[in-house]
């Protein structure tokens, strides 16, 4: 695939995902779903970071408020704290390493832009849990994920309901994009939000179908990294759910996944490495 809509402008530097790319999860969260990626000393910081590097990843995403279901709320100015003092230790060691910051609130993608030349911003929320981040991404002219969800992570899980899961969700993303492209917003990412206000069938009818969200003209991320869709279906423990995060990985990157936000991102490489053969001879 050689589309113009596959390459993101990252703080000036035009990332080509025509090839597809690791974006690694750095939880600065005391609660984050997998107790393997929280990270809230200085060190284990570091070393998650450096270890995400060394073993290739394009982007590295920090996020400072949980997003899993039923997580604990905290205010923004917590989050804002937790995340800075991420950003402070990263970028003085790792200067030239592409920052991702998950958050849902406005304030906060002003606040991570502003002080520390963060290229993108990962919306859980996909603009529904702040009415000015859509404005506040124009404004600030950094990339966005755009990732589709309903209610908030404490209520997600009670809002299942859906006519056709796939045409809905494509149907939220169509409508964003074009909001936010009428914004001047162009360097965005879509991700159709697995386990978000989803229940396991519908994740693998996303899953499956996931060749349609090329219609939409805009690269996908895919974030099945060891979530409740694989380890609950294998009756496993998050802890032992790397393999089942392998296969899915290669599921979506044959359905056009151009991103793939892990927590283990050598593995994921591999995968990439392994899918990126298999083209060649195809």
């Amino acid at each position: 695939m050689n589309a113009n809509y596959l390459h993101l402008n990252l703080n000036g530097l035009l990332v080509d995902l025509s090839t597809p790319i690791v974006m690694g999860i750095v939880n600065v969260t005391p609660d984050s779903f997998y107790k393997g990626n929280r990270f809230v000393t200085d060190k284990s910081i570091l070393n998650a970071v450096e270890k995400m590097v060394v073993d290739g990843a394009s982007i590295i995403d920090i996020g400072g408020y949980s997003t899993r279901p039923n997580a604990e709320i905290i205010s923004q100015d917590e989050e804002i704290r937790r995340v800075s003092d991420a950003l402070e230790l990263v970028l003085k060691k790792f200067k030239d390493v592409v920052i991702s910051v998950d958050t849902f609130r406005s304030g906060v993608a002003r606040q991570v832009v502003q002080n520390y030349n963060v290229a993108m911003i990962n919306d859980v929320g996909g603009g529904t849990l702040d009415d000015l981040m859509f404005e506040t991404i124009a404004d600030l002219k950094v990339a966005y994920v755009l990732m589709h969800t309903r209610g908030t992570p404490q209520t997600m899980q009670l809002n299942t309901q859906y006519d056709n899961v796939v045409a809905d969700v494509l149907r939220f993303l169509e409508k964003k994009l074009a909001q936010l492209h009428l914004l001047g917003v162009n360097d965005v990412v879509v991700d159709p939000g697995f386990g978000f206000a989803k229940s396991i069938n519908q994740n693998y009818q996303l899953l499956n179908k996931l060749s349609y969200f090329q219609e939409l003209k805009a690269p996908v991320l895919a974030g099945l990294s060891r979530k409740s869709m694989l380890y609950n279906l294998l009756k496993i423990d998050v802890d032992d759910s790397l393999n089942a995060t392998t296969a899915a990985n290669m599921l979506a990157l044959t359905g056009g996944a151009s991103i793939l936000r892990v927590h283990d991102v050598k593995e994921a490489m591999q995968t990439i490495s392994i899918y990126n053969k298999l083209k060649e001879n195809g």
